[in-house]
């Protein structure tokens, strides 16, 4: 078993405290917006406009991520109403839908289509998830279930969100592999999911399998037949990016986002 016993607190400047999971948020902000800037090279996307829909994405995407984190705890929090403004918890799948509403409305009033500004996002999206894992697994939120695994990892400080003393399934880590093999399947089928939006449904079905498999072994309260939130959300996304990309597929589309090279 691994014992882990990090403050979930990197620094503190002045009376702010600056968290692990903010830095690696940060840093997966910043992969995301790597890959996707090498993919706008494969369009004619003006430096002014990418950066401009990464702000409206960012700004969006952090409000959708808390909002959601803040519901799917809403009985942590209206207890403790003033931790709603703190930057102690985020989720993904809110992140996910507030970042798309962003790029939705941006691509209104701006080219390539929001099919394409998908694509070039989705390229990076799953490693830059990966590397978030990172500080969830330091600041022991998405903690996973009790086990006898020899892999579990048990929380030993204090101020971590995760029970203390108890073994438990290393759930962060499990998403984080998951990211990194969804990235890898999205780099190798890039150049054959050639059809504006495509690449991006693949990342969203196989994100949503993984996610809502994993999520039987993360700590979570269960609303319908036993499943959690995020998973009935994931299982929709999951069965509506199957079907339109399976009709995408059939029926076919001859707008392009990715160009050869050379």
């Amino acid at each position: 078993m691994l014992t882990l016993d990090v403050d979930p607190i990197a620094f503190v400047l002045g009376p702010v405290a600056v968290p692990w999971y903010a830095i690696t948020l940060v840093a997966a902000i910043a992969v995301v917006l790597v890959i996707a800037r090498h993919e706008t090279r494969r369009l004619p996307v003006r430096s002014t406009s990418f950066y401009l829909a990464a702000l409206w994405m960012i700004v969006a995407g952090l409000l959708g991520a808390r909002l959601a984190h803040v519901v799917d705890w809403w009985e942590y929090y209206s207890a403790q109403p003033a931790r709603i403004l703190r930057l102690e918890g985020w989720a993904i799948h809110g992140a996910i839908l507030g970042a798309l509403f962003a790029l939705w409305l941006y691509a209104r009033v701006s080219r390539p289509s929001f099919g394409s500004w998908c694509d070039i996002v989705a390229a990076g999206a799953p490693l830059g998830q990966a590397v978030g894992r990172v500080g969830c697994l330091i600041q022991g939120c998405c903690y996973g279930l009790p086990t006898s695994l020899p892999w579990a990892i048990v929380y030993a400080h204090p101020d971590s969100y995760a029970p203390q003393g108890e073994p438990l399934h290393p759930a962060q880590l499990y998403f984080l592999l998951w990211n990194l093999v969804v990235f890898g399947a999205l780099q190798r089928w890039k150049g054959r999911l050639t059809q504006a939006g495509n690449l991006f449904l693949a990342y969203l079905a196989l994100y949503a399998a993984g996610d809502f498999a994993l999520r039987f072994l993360r700590r979570g309260d269960p609303v319908v037949l036993g499943l959690q939130q995020p998973q009935i959300i994931g299982l929709v996304v999951l069965i509506a990016a199957v079907v339109i990309l399976a009709g995408r597929t059939l029926r076919g589309n001859t707008e392009r986002v990715w160009r050869p090279q050379g």
